[in-house]
């Protein structure tokens, strides 16, 4: 099932990326670019979850929370914030909202707090723990890899891009994809980090295998799968 997430922030950059990511995580995603017009989507109750940037233009973000309070909506709410001592997130909280999340942030963990509110709420999707592409599987609880009978020995960063391939199998991955989801960065840093990485972990999986995984797709990116 897919989630409605509204974004309320004026900033097209930040916007951009926060409905990018999460569509690709899934999400059906709606974006405000100022109070006003974000207080009138949120008061049909139709959204999952609500990102809300605190200094908006025609109408804070904190007047935007205090409304839709008033009118009781429930909908869970996560701050995003500049403004980032104590105080600022106590106010946010104390106001209404179910988390605060300071700017700069890493989309990882913006995702990682709406999936946390959406069980809470008891309408996110299944957690996921496992994944698994032909005969290579990935346990998240053990940290285990294995391809067929063989195990597979992972560096932390080996193991988040299998996790990201996995999450996206048999789909194109381009490398702003991997940049942003895998590395957190959101520019092309202009070095070969990913195909390095990339490089190394093909070698993991694929050695001795008659099945090829893991696929350049040139002048696009990376897929894994078991054709190419």
């Amino acid at each position: 099932m897919s989630h409605k997430l509204l974004v309320i922030e004026d900033d097209d950059d930040t916007a951009s990326f926060i409905a990018k990511g999460m569509g690709e995580e899934g999400f059906t995603v709606d974006r405000a670019a100022n109070g006003r017009d974000g207080l009138f989507l949120a008061t049909d109750g139709a959204y999952d979850a609500i990102v809300l940037d605190r200094m908006l233009p025609q109408m804070d973000g904190m007047a935007v929370l205090a409304a839709l309070r008033a009118a009781g909506i429930e909908t869970p709410i996560i701050i995003l914030s500049a403004l980032s001592t104590s105080d600022d997130r106590v106010a946010g909280l104390t106001a209404g909202s179910d988390d605060y999340l300071t700017k700069p942030f890493a989309f990882a963990e913006l995702l990682a707090r709406v999936r946390l509110l959406l069980r809470k709420r008891g309408a996110g999707a299944p957690v996921i723990t496992s994944f698994s592409c032909d005969d290579l599987e990935m346990d998240l609880l053990s940290r285990k890899v294995r391809r067929g009978a063989r195990s597979i020995e992972l560096q932390p960063r080996e193991f988040r891009l299998l996790e990201y391939l996995l999450r996206h199998a048999e789909q194109v991955v381009t490398r702003t994809m991997l940049l942003e989801g895998v590395w957190d960065y959101h520019f092309d840093p202009g070095t070969n980090v990913i195909d390095v990485h990339v490089s190394r972990l093909r070698r993991k999986l694929d050695d001795g295998s008659d099945r090829p995984l893991l696929h350049t797709v040139r002048g696009a990116g990376y897929r894994l799968g078991v054709s190419a």
